[in-house]
C-alpha cells in the first residue's frame, strides 16, 4: 500500500501487539501518527509459530484491558490465529492508522533540524518521533555449534510447523524453554523418539490452589519486578497452555519416554556432546517451582483467602534413568536422529535504525522505553520497564508511559513555538519602521 503521508508527528514501526497498543494510546491523546507494518497486523503470530501454538497465559490475563477474546473461555488459552485476529479487531475498534505491506528500510536523524528522515519501501517520510515496536522476535538464532551435516534436517523453532514436516527418525530439540518443551512434547505424542537438551530454567506451576500462575505472579508482585535477578540472564521459563494448560514437569516427561540430556556443548564427527548439568538444571527448576508454591501458601495464610489446599502439588516424581545415568555423548546416526530443532531464541535487528540509541554491544539504551536518542522510543522488549513488559498486557501499559512522554515533549515544543511567535510579534511591533507605516496609513 502506498504511503501518502510525507510527514507525521510520530511514526510507529511494527503492527504487532506493541504497535497496536502504541497506536491506541496515541489516538486517545490526539497525537498524529502512522503505523507501518511490512506484512499483516500481528503477522508473527500467524506465520512465525508452529501450527498448534496457543498463548502461554489464559485469555482473561493475556489481553488488552478494553477487549475480551471472542469464543475463548476466560480461563482457556487462545490459539495463535485467535490472538492475531484479536489484534486486528482491536485495531479496528479505534480505526488505527496502520499501513500494511510497507517496510521501513532506514531511519536517520536530521541534521540542523528536528526529527528523522525515514526511508520506506513506498517512499520517504519525515517524522518528529519514531517508536520502534518491532518486538523481540526478529532474528532467529542458531548457535555456531550447529553441525555442518547435510544428512540432518535443522530448523529453528520459528520455522517448525508440525511433526509431519520432519523426515522420519528421532529428533533432538535444543532448548527447554516454553517453545522447546512444547515442541518436544508434541513430537513425542506423535510417536517420535525425542531427545531434549535441558539448560537452566524456571518452571512455574500452570495453576495452584485453583489459580493460574499468572494470577499468583500478579498478587505476589512478581510481574512488577523492575530488574532481573542476578544470575538469571540465561534462564528460560518453561510454561505451556497446550491441551488446556499443564505444568511442565521434565521428570514426568522423562518417565513417559522423553530422553533428557544436559546443555548442548558441541558437535563433532556426528557426535553430540552435552554438559553434565542435567540433574542440576532439573533440581534448580524444581526449587523454583516449589518456591512459588511456598510464596503462594504464605500469601493465602497472610491474607486469610479461602482457596483449596493442594498438597499433592508438592510431590516431585522420582529421578528418571536419564538423571541417574546422564548421557554426555550421543552418536546421532546410531540414535537415529534425523532432525534437530533449535529452540534457542531470537536476536533483535536494529540495523535499519541509524541513530545514537545503542550501547557498544548494539543493545538499546533507554529508560522505560525512552531512548537516550531524543525522539526515539522502544516498545515490546523484555524487561523494558518490568518483568511483564514482553507480555500482551504488559506492553499495553508500557505503551501508555511512552505515549504520555510524547505528549509532554509536544507540550514543551508547543510552548517554544508559541514563545517564538510572541517574540517575533513583539519585535515587529517595536520596529520604528512599523510605526511609520502605520502613521502613514492613518494620514
Amino acid at each position: 500500500m502506498t504511503v501518502e503521508i510525507t510527514s507525521i508527528d510520530t511514526l510507529v514501526v511494527g503492527a504487532g501487539q506493541a504497535g497496536v497498543a502504541m497506536s491506541e494510546h496515541l489516538s486517545k491523546l490526539g497525537v498524529p501518527h502512522l503505523v507501518l507494518e511490512r506484512d499483516r497486523i500481528a503477522e508473527r503470530w500467524r506465520t512465525g509459530r508452529w501450527d498448534s501454538l496457543v498463548a502461554n497465559g489464559p485469555a482473561w490475563h493475556d489481553r488488552f484491558p478494553n477487549l475480551e477474546f471472542d469464543e475463548v473461555d476466560p480461563d482457556g488459552f487462545a490459539n495463535k490465529d485467535q490472538v492475531a485476529d484479536y489484534f486486528v479487531t482491536y485495531a479496528e475498534k479505534f480505526d488505527a492508522p496502520i499501513r500494511t505491506g510497507v517496510e521501513v528500510k532506514k531511519v536517520v536523524r536530521n541534521v540542523g533540524r528536528q526529527g528523522f528522515t525515514v526511508e520506506t519501501s513506498e517512499g520517504v517520510i519525515e517524522a518528529s518521533r519514531v517508536v520502534v515496536a518491532t518486538g523481540p522476535f526478529q532474528k532467529p538464532v542458531i548457535p555456531a555449534i550447529a553441525p555442518k551435516d547435510e544428512r540432518l534436517t535443522q530448523l529453528h523453532s520459528a520455522d517448525y510447523r508440525n511433526p509431519e514436516q520432519l523426515p522420519e527418525g528421532a529428533v533432538l530439540v535444543v532448548g527447554a524453554g516454553s517453545s522447546g518443551v512444547q515442541i518436544a512434547d508434541e513430537l513425542m505424542r506423535a510417536g517420535r523418539k525425542v531427545y531434549l537438551s535441558v539448560g537452566p530454567h524456571d518452571r512455574p506451576p500452570r495453576a495452584y490452589r485453583g489459580r493460574d500462575f499468572c494470577w499468583w505472579l500478579g498478587v505476589l508482585g512478581e510481574w512488577d519486578a523492575e530488574v532481573m535477578r542476578p544470575g538469571k540472564e540465561h534462564v528460560t521459563i518453561a510454561v505451556s497452555g497446550a491441551r488446556g494448560g499443564q505444568t511442565v514437569d521434565f521428570r514426568r516427561l522423562a518417565h513417559q519416554g522423553m530422553n533428557l540430556v544436559g546443555l548442548t556443548k558441541s558437535f563433532e564427527n556426528g557426535i553430540a556432546t552435552f554438559q553434565p548439568d542435567l540433574t542440576t538444571n532439573i533440581n534448580n527448576g524444581d526449587d523454583n517451582y516449589l518456591s512459588l508454591l511456598s510464596a503462594a501458601d504464605a500469601y493465602v495464610a497472610r491474607n486469610g483467602i479461602d482457596l483449596p489446599d493442594e498438597p499433592e502439588a508438592r510431590i516431585i516424581p522420582s529421578d528418571p534413568e536419564c538423571m541417574k545415568q546422564p548421557v554426555l555423548e550421543l552418536n546421532l546416526a546410531d540414535a537415529g536422529v534425523s532432525s534437530i530443532i533449535w529452540a534457542t531464541g531470537y536476536a533483535v535487528d536494529f540495523s535499519w535504525l541509524d541513530v545514537n540509541a545503542f550501547d557498544d554491544k548494539g543493545k538499546p539504551k533507554h529508560q522505560r522505553g525512552v531512548s537516550k536518542e531524543p525522539g526515539v522510543y522502544f516498545l515490546g522488549l523484555p524487561w523494558l520497564s518490568r518483568r511483564g513488559s514482553a507480555f500482551i498486557w504488559g506492553v499495553w501499559h508500557d505503551a501508555k508511559h511512552i505515549a504520555d512522554h510524547i505528549v509532554t515533549q509536544r507540550k514543551y515544543l508547543a510552548y517554544h513555538d508559541a514563545s517564538r511567535r510572541h517574540a517575533d510579534q513583539a519585535a515587529t511591533f517595536s520596529d520604528p519602521r512599523v510605526h511609520k507605516v502605520s502613521e502613514m496609513g492613518v494620514n
